[in-house]
Parts: structure tokens; sequence; C-alpha cells
């Protein structure tokens, strides 16, 4: 197969614990061919959708890990899968490249994960549609009913709906510290619209990374526990990842989100479940595939291949 990669550019990859990277490497182990492009490569142009392409060969080399063949112009519909791992922020050039993605499908691409899942689905919002699964939470730009909820449940944590890697989580105790200053803050004085979530005691344990590849779960987890007194068990706040075998409750939320999503188009899915609450639907580039691999022994990465390969032949 020819497998395109939509993704940051390849010198930015950390590849000892890079999600992407484990899936090119896999691809590349089977055989298939595989290419990389940035969003900027592509183009629509007399109605086709293309991009400036090139094919990656990997060298084995931890440093110079990869070699590229010249760069050219390709039809995204020639490819038997492109695979979308561009990281966010989910800000309007990465919506004008969904759309662009979503005009190569209908000229023939297959693309994973389907672009119109992925903006149908804001990693925060999305768990509206699984309210029997989530904490506590209310969605509003509205600070009296903020504080009202504040006042309702006593701990608080509150975050904006574009944030990633735990930037701009707050959590406030019931004495209110600083409330009006965050709320003020986060909601930029009631124009921003935000969540706020009734505080989950068993993050202690961490925030466990649950992956969904076609609709089934990936059977462990990473808990990614927060250090050194902070409430964000995020990797990129600091957060220690320890893989572990997924529990009753993890996979009763992943059995039952896993198909409907896989339905929409969300091959891969990275749910965030602390304790037995569901906080998050990570549809864009989900990750913890190699620290996954490294401490449990789970290829994640071929588990993903695999799916492509039955998308392609379906």
């Amino acid at each position: 197969m020819k497998i395109a990669f939509l993704a940051d550019p390849l010198s930015g990859f950390k590849i000892y614990k890079d999600s992407t990277f484990a899936m090119m490497r896999e691809a590349a182990r089977r055989g298939h061919a595989i290419y990389h492009f940035e969003q900027r490569d592509m183009v629509l142009e007399e109605g086709v959708v293309s991009a400036r392409v090139a094919q990656i060969h990997l060298t084995g080399d931890a440093d110079e890990w990869y070699r590229l063949d010249p760069a050219a112009d390709v039809e995204l519909s020639e490819f038997d899968a492109i695979i979308e791992r561009k990281d966010p922020p989910f800000d309007m050039e990465y919506v004008y490249g969904t759309y662009l993605l979503e005009l190569a499908e209908r000229q023939g691409a297959r693309v994973v994960n389907s672009p119109r899942a992925i903006r149908d689905h804001n990693e925060k919002l999305a768990i509206g549609q699984f309210s029997e699964h989530t904490s506590p939470t209310i969605v509003t730009s509205d600070a009296a009913r903020l504080r009202a909820f504040h006042a309702k449940h006593g701990d608080v944590i509150f975050k904006p709906l574009d944030g990633m890697g735990g930037a701009g989580i707050f959590r406030v105790k019931s004495d209110g510290l600083n409330l009006g200053s965050i709320i003020e803050t986060l909601t930029d004085n009631g124009r921003n619209t935000i969540m706020a979530q009734k505080f989950i005691p068993a993050i202690e344990k961490g925030d466990k990374r649950v992956l969904v590849i076609g609709g089934k779960p990936v059977p462990f987890v990473l808990a990614r526990i927060p250090q050194g007194g902070e409430v964000r068990g995020n990797l990129a706040a600091g957060g220690l990842g320890v893989a572990q075998p997924i529990s009753p409750r993890e996979r009763e939320i992943a059995e039952a989100l896993g198909p409907v999503l896989a339905e929409r188009g969300l091959l891969l899915v990275g749910l965030d479940v602390i304790g037995d609450f569901l906080t998050e639907v990570n549809v864009t580039s989900p990750t913890c595939f190699q620290e996954i691999h490294d401490q449990a022994g789970f290829d994640v990465a071929a588990m993903f291949i695999d799916a492509v390969e039955q998308k392609v032949n379906e």
C-alpha cells in the first residue's frame, strides 16, 4: 500500500515516544510505502485536491532517522490511505485542512480519521453526547452560571474548550480562592465559552488514556499521574506515564463509545478517563502508543496498521 501521513515537520519528531513515528515504522516493516506532507502542502486547483508529498525511507538511525525522496505533487486520491496526524491547535487553519481532506475523500481518498468526524467532535464538548459516563459538567460563558456550579459542587476544574496538554486548566476548591479572576480570564470576560467539571479525586491515581482502535479498546491504558502537587496528569505538564491493564470500568466506557465513534469514521480515538468518569474524547492525534508498548509489551502500532489495512480492503 501507499500510505501518506499528514503531520507536522519530521524534524520535530521525538522518535523515542512519537506515536506517528511508531505508525510509520510498523507500516514500513510490513512493506508499505510511506509518505509525508504538511497541511500547508495541500492545494485545491481546478477542483482537485493534491499535495506536495515526499516518500520517506527509515534509516534505523536514532538521529538521522529518515531520508526523503524529492517531493512531487500528487493527487491525494492516489494513496491507499491518508493518516491525519496534524497536532493541535485546532484553529481555523486546521479546519480549512479538514475541508480540503473532505473534498479529497469525495475524489476517492481514504482519510483516517475522517475529517468531518474530527470537526464534529470537539475533544472537550464531545463528552456531552455521552453524559451517562461523565461527572457533573457545565459548558457556558456566563459567569453567574459558573459561580453557581462552583457553589453547588465545591471543588471544580475549569478549562478552555480549545486547550491541549493541560494548558489553561485550573482547580478551584471550596474556598473559592481566585474564582472570579479565573472565570474572567478563561471566558475573556464572558466572550469565550469554557467548561467546568466537578473535581474527581481519583486523579491521584492518574488520568487514564484509553486508546480505541477500530471500535475496540487497546487492552492496556496509560495512567498519567500528576507529580509535585500538580492537579494535571498530562505528560506535557510533567505527569508520570504508567502503563497498566485496562480496568473493567474503562473497558465498559470504551466498549460503549467505540463502535459509535468508529461508525462515524473515527478509526483511532483516545478516551481520557479519571476514576469512573469520561473527561475527554481525543480525535486529532491521540498518542501513548510507544509508552504502552515499551512498558506493557502490547504493540499498539500493529493494531492500528491492522485496522488501516482492513479499512482499505473493505
